[in-house]
């Protein structure tokens, strides 16, 4: 009786004709070298040049993926695979399919996610352009590890293994580039076990340009970084925005304040209310998001951000809301009464806009938390 793959080496294919047989010959040549049960899947995602029919010459098994995407590909071969484990690689030679020992010892060793890091590994000149090598990349993965806590250096490597079944588990989303962002970001949240190898990068054997463009596709991955960590994209900025505009508005509301020859007024205790209310709606944002992403699917749960939205009720957040509208009402009344004091006529304006203003920003904040507070509600109503 045959023995069941262990491992399954998928390529995603887009028009691959001149590297795909040579990666496709490494790829075997490894299997059968250290006695691994496997296969080679080539995921072709449209070719027109013929590369389905020399994958299946070569002896790869050809899974043929009708939706376009780099990451559409790559899941229609990772659900296609035998294997328990999964090594992914792109098809254009950069990478050497003959040398995976280390990706199958650290899965071996019970690590769910093996990622290559080319940074370890070695850049042989002209694999990887300047700017890629000395901005993108680096940048892109420091960013990964501020946002979500991980310890991955090279976030974008494209040859990397793991448990097809804790992949899987993940219900990655994205069909384009930011795939391979996606899979280190959710595992790092959910906790998966997740190590790196060394891995050298070569020149690519191809003529024709290469699919990946600089700009847009390094733009989506920053955008999918920034939109899976809404902490760092909406509460944290709120945060300081609603801090810094309260410190000047305490300072500024008990009269005007000179700074060397500068007189500091109502002007800018406006400025500095306005502060505080772009700073309450980017926290709204990051609740949103944040709700949003876990009911949707598109994040992981976690118990402490479950126990904590178990905390939000939409009585809870009409309450605060109606104090809010309350003690907006009283600074109006103080403002009211003052108006009165000078028969309804002219006033001071230095002295009334410091009871106007905030009073409207309570105002705007107990408005602000009654809509939200359903809105919330709509995200989180239970549904099949």
């Amino acid at each position: 009786m045959e023995k069941p793959i262990l491992l399954s080496i998928v390529m995603p294919c887009l028009n691959e004709l001149e590297t795909l047989a040579v990666c496709i010959d490494k790829a075997r040549r490894f299997l059968t070298t250290q006695g691994i049960p496997g296969e080679v899947i080539v995921a072709d995602n449209g070719s027109t040049d013929g590369s389905p029919e020399l994958a299946a010459q070569a002896g790869a098994r050809v899974v043929h993926v009708p939706q376009k995407g780099y990451g559409s590909a790559l899941l229609g071969g990772i659900e296609a695979a035998n294997g328990k484990y999964i090594i992914m690689g792109d098809a254009d030679d950069s990478y050497d399919f003959s040398d995976l020992k280390a990706f199958v010892d650290a899965l071996d060793a019970g690590y769910d996610l093996v990622m290559g890091n080319r940074f370890k590994g070695g850049i042989r000149p002209g694999a990887m352009p300047f700017i890629h090598r000395y901005l993108g990349n680096p940048l892109l993965s420091w960013l990964g590890r501020l946002f979500f806590r991980s310890q991955v250096g090279d976030f974008h490597c494209g040859l990397r293994g793991f448990r097809r079944d804790a992949i899987l588990a993940l219900d990655l989303q994205t069909t384009g580039m930011e795939f391979a962002s996606e899979m280190v970001v959710k595992a790092s949240l959910i906790g998966l076990k997740v190590t790196e190898v060394p891995t050298i990068l070569s020149p690519n054997g191809r003529t024709r340009p290469p699919h990946l463009r600089t700009w847009s596709d390094g733009w989506r991955h920053l955008r999918f970084l920034l939109l899976y960590s809404p902490l760092w994209l909406f509460f944290y900025p709120g945060l300081f925005l609603i801090i810094t505009g309260l410190l000047v508005s305490a300072w500024l509301l008990p009269g005007p304040r000179k700074i060397g020859s500068i007189t500091l007024d109502i002007n800018t205790l406006m400025y500095a209310s306005f502060l505080i209310i772009s700073g309450l709606q980017a926290v709204l944002f990051f609740l949103y998001a944040k709700v949003f992403g876990i009911v949707s699917g598109l994040m992981p749960k976690d118990d402490k951000t479950q126990k904590w939205l178990n905390m939000l009720s939409l009585e809870k957040g009409l309450l605060l809301g109606a104090g809010m509208i309350a003690l907006g009402l009283f600074s109006s009344i103080g403002a009211l009464i003052y108006w009165s004091s000078r028969h309804f006529g002219p006033i001071d304006p230095m002295i009334s806009m410091r009871l106007v203003i905030p009073g409207t920003v309570l105002f705007s904040f107990g408005i602000q938390i009654l809509f939200s507070s359903f809105f919330l509600s709509i995200l989180m109503t239970k549904r099949k």
